[in-house]
């Protein structure tokens, strides 16, 4: 019943929706669809299985291929590695897009990796390539490395978002996966603006993998159930070992070295997750443990999505100790510790880390806003997270480059973490009365 309140709710907030849009143009594409070809393209890495020894690639081709196929090699700094390269079959599938052309997704999954090992790798059908692009396996020891988090996407991708992911990249081109919280499109059956979200990262997914939660602009809204977009399983992999017999592959975990990543999938009822979130929760051998899902726990934007998480799934985080909680959907950034209940605070010194952040150009406003430990409106902003041993630091940078919000987290010997703020660059918090004002014709 929780759950069908919940969709009922979306859809009539979607019609009326109380949000700051300072640009109409905002919530469409500014460029038209690339027609597929023979040629691959929209070319996306993730791992469904053990990061150290398996990598997973998706790309995608016009109806005329048939046998696609990838390569994979060690990388070498002699450009003979090539003649080295092994040889892997796709499995591909036929997808019909909004303009009702047929188009083949194809992927392909390497397996028997060494852990810790740079591999060069392409995508094609034996006459058409994609270039070598490389990646590294996770180690099999808890070394050193970072990760990237994006808030929502969702607006003009290719024109203003584009930013954000490449900024991200720049501040940190070794970082080992990127996490995305869900809206990665306004119009998830467009695609136009799928073709605009490929093209902002570009080559930057084929070399970093990508992890995915699922927002509500993933799902098609019709007059019968919403319904994920039939674009999202044909071009994202993601681990399938989820709840249920389908093994869902919106709630999944994944151990890259000493983190466990766990995607749930707050569209629906959050109930339904809690036997599967406390089995993965309990049986977690790795010393930091970060969840990511799309509506967020505690937010002062939009909060009305909270009350339902704050009952089934902070219990658990408590009772574990979950170190990192990151969401999307608010389209603001906050950052707060020590709630026990929507806005109310309790120790600033216990419990995980919640934060709601934003990549892309759309932006609301907050309510009162007075309970956060650090917050920001108007302001497009990426992550860099980074863990060595008992320390995780965490970065929020605006588009810009400048150090917006910053922390470190030590971890005890009874698993809970201390936390250290660390001096932003921009020590004023940014919002719609100090920053760039929309301009009124």
């Amino acid at each position: 019943m929780e759950g069908w309140l919940l969709i009922g709710f979306i859809i009539i907030s979607s019609i009326f929706n109380p949000v700051l849009s300072q640009n109409p143009a905002l919530a469409t594409p500014n460029r038209a669809a690339t027609k597929a070809s023979p040629q691959p393209d929209r070319i996306l890495l993730t791992w469904q299985s053990d990061p150290a020894t398996t990598q997973t690639v998706t790309w995608r081709t016009d109806n005329t291929v048939k046998t696609a196929q990838a390569e994979i090699a060690k990388a070498d700094a002699s450009p003979l590695f090539t003649q080295y390269a092994a040889s892997y079959p796709a499995k591909s599938q036929i997808l019909r897009t909004d303009e009702g052309l047929s188009v083949r997704y194809h992927s392909v999954e390497f397996k028997h990796l060494k852990p810790g090992t740079l591999y060069a790798y392409r995508v094609g059908d034996g006459t058409y390539w994609s270039e070598w692009f490389q990646f590294r396996t996770a180690d099999i020891k808890p070394e050193p490395f970072s990760f990237i988090y994006l808030g929502d996407s969702q607006t003009q991708l290719h024109a203003l978002w584009s930013r954000c992911i490449r900024a991200a990249y720049a501040a940190a081109p070794q970082a080992r996966f990127m996490l995305h919280a869900g809206d990665l499109v306004n119009n998830p059956e467009s695609d136009a603006e799928w073709q605009e979200w490929f093209a902002a990262g570009s080559f930057i997914y084929a070399t970093i993998p990508s992890f995915f939660t699922a927002g509500n602009h993933e799902y098609a809204k019709t007059l019968a159930m919403p319904h994920l977009t039939k674009y999202w399983r044909p071009q994202i992999n993601m681990p399938q070992n989820g709840p249920g017999p389908n093994k869902e592959d919106l709630v999944y975990y994944f151990d890259y070295q000493n983190v466990r990543v766990i995607s749930l999938n707050s569209y629906w009822g959050a109930a339904g997750q809690v036997s599967w979130l406390e089995k993965i929760l309990k049986n977690n051998p790795q010393k930091w443990t970060v969840v990511l899902f799309h509506y967020p726990m505690f937010s002062d934007a939009r909060s009305q999505f909270g009350a339902p998480l704050v009952k089934h799934w902070k219990p658990l985080f408590d009772k574990y100790k979950v170190d990192l909680v990151l969401q999307g959907h608010d389209h603001v950034y906050s950052r707060v510790r020590g709630l026990t209940a929507i806005k109310e605070k309790q120790d600033k010194d216990t419990g995980p880390v919640y934060v709601v952040s934003i990549s892309g150009p759309k932006m609301y406003q907050f309510g009162e806003g007075t309970w956060m430990d650090r917050a920001a409106e108007n302001t497009q902003l990426f992550q860099v997270i980074s863990v060595d041993q008992d320390q995780l630091t965490f970065q929020a940078r605006m588009v810009t480059g400048e150090l917006y919000d910053a922390f470190e987290l030590h971890k005890q010997p009874d698993g809970t973490s201390d936390l250290k703020e660390i001096a932003p660059e921009v020590k004023e918090e940014r919002r719609f009365n100090n920053t760039l004002a929309p301009h009124n014709k």
